[in-house]
Parts: C-alpha cells; structure tokens; sequence
C-alpha cells in the first residue's frame, strides 16, 4: 500500500513530461542559416541544401542571417531562384551590426518573403562588373544592368515604386544606404537587434507565398506565427566550409606558392612522387578558387616566370641574378592576378602576405643555389677517398694498430703519425688510407 502512495506523483510527473515534450513539438520551428562571405558556389549549395531541409522537417519558417559584400551573378541567381520556388517563407536578415548585402548581396535580401537588416548594416551597390574585376564595357554594362533591375522589379513587386526605384539605383549608380534608409524607403520590412527581436516582430506578418497550383492569382497570403517558436541552426557541411575557404584569396595564393615549387622539384627529382602530389593537390584546389573569383589571368605569367627564373637559376652559374629577378616577377604575379584595379576589396590578396613569401621564395632558392654550386666545385672523390674524414669508434686500443668501427664496417687501422694512443671506444677519424688499412687519430 505504501508502494501505491507514490503511484500519483509518478503519473503526474509522466504526464508533465509528456505535455512538455509535445509542446515542444508542436511550437513552430525556425530553420536559420548563416550565409557569410563571398556569393560563390559554396554559398548557393549551402542556402539550396537549407531550403530543401527546411521543406523536409516542415518548418514554419527560414531564416538567412546575410553578411557578404557580394560575388558571382550566376551563383546569385541561382539563390535567387531558390529562395523564389520555396515552398517555406523565408526571411533574408542582413546582420551582424557592421555586415552588408551588398552587390549581389542586395538582390539576394529582395528575393526573400521578408527582409530585414540589424541596426548599422548596410545594403546595396549593385552595379555590375566583369570576371576580371573591371568595368563593362558600354554595351554590356547597358544589358546586364537591364536584366538585373528587370530581375529586381519581378521579386520586389510587392514592396512600394519608392523600394524599387531605390533598388534600381543600386545598380545603376552602384548606390548603398543604411538600415534606416532602407525600412523608410520600404526596400526591407523590419529592423531588428537580433533573432529573437526579428521573430517577435515577424508574428502575425503576412507574406506572399507563390501558388503550387493552377489559380487566379499568383500568389497566396501566408500569415506567419512565430511567437515560442523553436530555433535550429543549420551549419555548413564540412565540404561547404572547405569551398568556402577556397574562395578566400590569401588561401588561393598560398595554394599556388607551394604547389608549382612542388611541382618544379617533382621535374627536378622524378620518382619522389611526394612533391608531385601536393603540387597538383594545391593547384587543381587553386584552379577552383581561381574559377570563382575575379581575377586578373595576365598575373599567371609573372607566376610562371617567376618559379622558371628560380629553376634556371640553380642549374646555371648566374650568381644570384635570377633569383632576384624571380622574386620581382613573383611579387608582381601575385599582384597582378588578385589585386588589379577594379578588383573588389574584399578579394584582394594581402600585400604584405605578397611580399614576404616572395622573399622566403627567394631566400630558400639561395640556399639550393649555393648548395648546388658548392657541390659543382667541390673536389671529386671516388673510391678510398671517399673515407677520409670520416668518424667512428676504436674497438680496441690502438698502439699502433687495432681496429675502428666505421658506420657498420669493421676496418683494419693504424695509428697515424705522431698521433696519441687511442683507447677502446674512442672516437676516431680516417686521416688517411693505405691499402685496405686505415689510417686514424682521435678526434678532438
């Protein structure tokens, strides 16, 4: 009967528990992503592969923390579209304080069910530019430029003509505005100090949501509640972090430094397979970064002069010469290939990372040259020679002979002239040889 005492308290506790936990299931759930850095492939897989999650675990609601100063018009279109054909809302917020959506970073915030931005961000300069960095040319700046606001008036047709005619001045005059600027102007719906804020105000927000079916319309209104909501980040996959990083330009240009050395000591000594391999590693993973940024291709010249002029000169008696004339044209490679003019900032290489690998280049094909020449001049030695100079170990005292210990070698030896006595396990050097007898001294 005690026993039966405690059986309520047992059931209640249950029941709370299970009351809990379906709660907690039944709160609406809120998929956020941070997409930060550069609008690249690994961005597109990344948001592709959070809207399919986000359509699988049903969740009310996606959100795409935004920080990037642009990137790739492709790879943005394709966000673009997936975003568009989202059967979940989803709300593009442009955050931390300090972030940015600009370049294509501003259409990429438009094309979401909502917008919002943190205090202190920043959107817009949209202009576009070609694959090495620079200006269009007239004609193509003039079609790009038409296809972009014609883009940006199809996925801002809810938002008001102010919105969209400040969203056109993005990329007409490359024009950005603050966070204030842009709810006045009704280019975002929200400003919001973080996640849980941006959720408060979003409940009870109604969206335009694309119809799945044949219908009068083309869009369907879709009030959102996402007050108790449950939050899930969704990070990046190992492989989207390592694409990631292959956009970065410092880690394109290290890329490049060790994989064509590797690549000339593979030439140099075949059969080590070793340099051979993390040569091409290095530059098929540069190859890929290369493909997604801008960049200059005239710079890949210098590079290749640069690495020729090292190998000739450790091959050729020029003193030096080439070596320094190799680490001009390096320097000038790198600078050229990531940081011509009209190159975004924020993919440019870092100059001082520039100079001083040029200089370590420089210094280490030193050392190779001056070993190669040393090995040139120095005398010929076949043969008997060949053990003069060398150390081993007396086994036996040596007065005047005994015998020494050379590497794994037993030899016959006899004092040298004028040398002293040498005792068992002394340390002893090959002073000359006569025969098949050695001649040592003990070393100092």
């Amino acid at each position: 009967m005690k026993r039966l005492r405690w059986f309520p308290f047992l059931a209640a506790l249950i029941l709370f528990i299970f009351q809990s936990a379906h709660a907690q299931s039944a709160s609406p759930l809120v998929l956020v992503l941070n997409a930060s850095g550069d609008v690249a492939p690994a961005m597109q897989i990344y948001i592709q592969r959070g809207i399919q999650v986000a359509e699988q675990r049903q969740a009310s609601l996606l959100v795409i923390e935004l920080n990037t100063p642009g990137g790739s018009i492709q790879n943005m279109t394709g966000i673009v579209t997936a975003i568009r054909a989202s059967t979940i809302p989803v709300v593009v917020y442009i955050t931390p304080r300090g972030g940015m959506a600009a370049s294509a970073g501003t259409l990429i915030t438009l094309a979401g069910h909502a917008a919002a931005m943190s205090p202190e961000t920043i959107i817009g300069a949209a202009s576009p530019i070609d694959s090495s960095g620079q200006d269009l040319t007239t004609t193509e700046k003039a079609k790009s430029e038409e296809a972009l606001k014609a883009l940006v008036r199809s996925i801002a047709a809810h938002r008001s003509p102010p919105a969209i005619q400040l969203a056109e001045s993005t990329i007409d005059s490359a024009k950005a505005v603050s966070a204030d600027e842009a709810k006045s102007a009704g280019l975002v719906d929200f400003i919001a100090v973080n996640l849980n804020d941006l959720l408060k105000q979003l409940d009870g927000y109604t969206v335009q949501m694309p119809k799945t079916q044949e219908a009068d319309t083309l869009y369907t209104p879709l009030t959102l509640h996402t007050a108790g909501a449950t939050t899930q980040d969704l990070p990046m996959t190992l492989i989207e972090q390592i694409l990631a990083v292959l956009v970065d330009p410092n880690i394109l240009f290290l890329l490049i430094a060790i994989g064509i050395p590797a690549i000339l000591i593979e030439l140099s000594n075949p059969g080590g397979w070793i340099p051979g391999v993390i040569g091409v590693t290095c530059l098929a993973l540069a190859a890929y970064g290369l493909g997604v940024l801008q960049v200059n291709w005239f710079g890949a010249i210098f590079f290749i002069l640069a690495f020729a002029l090292f190998y000739i000169d450790v091959h050729a008696p020029t003193h030096g010469a080439l070596t320094a004339a190799g680490i001009g044209s390096f320097i000038v490679g790198a600078l050229v290939l990531f940081n011509s003019p009209g190159t975004p900032q924020f993919q440019q290489v870092s100059i001082p990372l520039v100079v001083i690998i040029g200089i370590l280049f420089g210094l280490g094909f030193a050392v190779i040259l001056t070993i190669a020449l040393r090995a040139r001049t120095a005398p010929l030695r076949t043969g008997s020679e060949m053990l003069i100079g060398q150390q081993g170990i007396a086994k036996d005292k040596i007065d005047p002979h005994g015998q020494v210990q050379l590497k794994s070698e037993l030899w016959s030896a006899d004092l040298a002239e004028g040398a002293d006595p040498i005792q068992p396990n002394d340390q002893v050097e090959v002073v000359a040889v006569t025969g098949l007898r050695l001649k040592v001294r003990k070393r100092d």
